[in-house]
């Protein structure tokens, strides 16, 4: 009898414990959106850069994005304000702009 009650009780509680990180997941997911908009101004709106000058971040590998602005930040990398903004940013914040560029399809080309 207790086995059952337990059962009951632990398949109840499983899609609370869902629901619960359904927000957490969704304000991850804002966070990096809000993040990756910071980069709009230089790189296009979703990493869709125009033009020659500036790199497109759309579908861009995370781990190539993080290298990139791991130099930025060491100032290894040349850059003309990278260095500066990159430094604003922490480790986890990187992260999450990374992996929100990496699931961006790239442009098609024109």
């Amino acid at each position: 009898m207790k086995a059952l009650a337990f059962a009951s009780i632990t398949a109840a509680a499983l899609p609370c414990a869902l629901l619960a990180a359904a927000p957490a997941a969704a304000q991850q997911d804002l966070a990096a959106r809000s993040l990756a908009a910071t980069c709009a101004n230089c790189h296009g709106t979703d990493g869709h850069a125009r033009g020659a000058v500036m790199k497109p971040l759309a579908g861009m590998p995370a781990e190539r994005l993080l290298t990139l602005m791991a130099g930025y930040q060491r100032g290894s990398e040349p850059s003309t304000v990278m260095q500066q903004i990159a430094r604003g940013y922490s480790d986890a914040q990187l992260r999450l702009i990374a992996a929100y560029f990496a699931a961006v399809p790239p442009a098609p080309p024109r």
